[in-house]
């Protein structure tokens, strides 16, 4: 492994297009039966029932759904796993547990290792996004005084972890305004923004790769490249370190936020990665690792002999070290490596083409009609899925409410003090999928 720049990423791996088996922005879609209307007609609920489980998501065609990013539907070969595990913790729990879990862990964290680009040794399981900022935040090495910078956009997890955290020991949060309209938010001033406010005292950024509030991609590689000139001749100890919450682009992005600069990234695997529900990861390079000291107890092997043997888990890796213990969804887990599965034979680049091409399509719709303003940037670099809009005299609740109730499409209101209209094309659905949705927001301005 390297140190510095890419401290933990694999050298040998090409990380930012994969081989794919579906090409172009509608690839995706009905053509290859991973749309929400594979076959390109509505069906109803009989017949959803009748063969629900040979279509890849089973999401229910009485609705266009454009919020599979707040919880996945399973894809075919995530439900056919996890139902795989769950008959056999039920028929015999404890031998699952003996005979699998191990083995069935170490395969979803190294899926998820191969995935990001880096060691297997190096990625915690935990079971969700929160979990994992929480897990990060509050084990972070810090002496009081000490400053983590974050930003005004970033979500009530990231804000609440690092206010426990100050309330706990005197460490010191910052936050900076990266933009105040996000549709003419820029990398440069984001990067500025960021720069002006690393100080000498600084020991952490934390940052939200995609922005849930307004749509927004941060420019990852360029806050990299700041971090590393306020890095530039500090000891280890003093080293300024970049956490990425990455929930909203993992799964979409084929560029891996190991390559892009993040020393530690969080996300959740159950949004964009249609991974099973209530699953998470931790990665963090080496030196990261050696920075962040563990909360909640882990199952894992060494640990657990240490503890018998009446020593420090001294000899445990780091992310298996960070796991934390307990029983949980074991048959979710285990199914996780499924979900880097579909990833991987839909192909990356594919993925991200699709969901960008799918974004772009739909901001361009709702720019053209009377009374809505699109507030995420319409650039491709400085957005990923989520498309977020405000509709003039109607409130966003209003607007989701009657989107389900007249026209059977299905957003969401940003959990914000400043709420937008909400909407985040995936692979699970299609270019008529959007267009229905464009259509939909024509007539309420009717």
């Amino acid at each position: 492994m390297e140190r510095s720049d890419g401290a933990w990423r694999l050298d040998r791996r090409e990380l930012l297009v994969r081989g794919g088996v579906l090409t172009g922005a509608a690839g995706l879609g009905g053509a290859a039966g991973y749309a929400l209307r594979g076959d390109g007609e509505a069906r109803d609920a009989e017949a959803v029932a009748a063969d629900g489980d040979s279509r890849e998501f089973v999401l229910d065609p009485a609705y266009v759904n454009l919020t599979t990013f707040l919880l996945a539907s399973h894809p075919r070969r995530v439900r056919e796993a996890i139902d795989r595990h769950r008959a056999a913790l039920d028929a015999s729990p404890s031998l699952a547990l003996r005979e699998a879990e191990p083995a069935l862990e170490d395969a979803a964290r190294a899926a998820a290792a191969e995935y990001l680009g880096t060691h297997t040794e190096l990625i915690a399981l935990t079971d969700s996004t929160t979990m994992g900022l929480a897990l990060v935040y509050a084990g972070l090495r810090l002496d009081p005084g000490d400053v983590v910078v974050t930003t005004e956009h970033d979500f009530y997890a990231t804000h609440e972890a690092l206010r426990l955290r100050a309330e706990r020991d005197g460490t010191r949060v910052a936050r900076v305004r990266l933009y105040d309209d996000p549709s003419t938010a820029s990398a440069g001033r984001m990067a500025d923004a960021v720069a002006a406010l690393l100080t000498p005292e600084t020991r952490a950024l934390a940052v939200t790769w995609v922005h849930s509030s307004t749509g927004v991609k941060l420019p990852l590689a360029d806050l990299a490249e700041v971090v590393a000139g306020a890095n530039d001749r500090r000891p280890e100890e003093e080293r300024i370190l970049l956490c990425v919450d990455g929930i909203h682009g993992f799964g979409v992005e084929a560029a891996s936020p190991v390559e892009l600069g993040a020393d530690v990234f969080v996300a959740g695997c159950h949004k964009w990665l249609f991974g099973p529900r209530g699953t998470g990861i931790v990665g963090a390079a080496p030196h990261a690792w050696e920075r962040i000291a563990p909360t909640i107890p882990s199952f894992d092997g060494r640990a657990y002999f240490a503890w018998l043997e009446g020593r420090a888990p001294t000899d445990a890796l780091p992310g298996p070290l960070m796991t934390p213990g307990g029983y949980h969804s074991f048959e979710h887990r285990w199914a996780l490596g499924e979900a880097f599965t579909l990833h991987d034979e839909l192909g990356r680049g594919e993925v991200e083409a699709h969901t960008h091409g799918l974004a772009t399509r739909l901001k361009e719709g709702l720019a053209e009609l009377p009374g809505v303003s699109v507030v995420t940037p319409m650039a491709p670099e400085l957005s990923a899925g989520l498309v977020c809009c405000e509709l003039a005299g109607l409130s966003p609740g209003d607007a989701v409410d009657r989107l389900r109730e007249e026209h059977g499409v299905i957003a969401s209101v940003t959990p914000y003090a400043t709420s937008y209209l909400r909407f985040g094309p995936s692979i699970a659905n299609d270019e008529a999928d959007v267009d229905a949705a464009v259509e939909a927001v024509r007539a309420l301005r009717a």
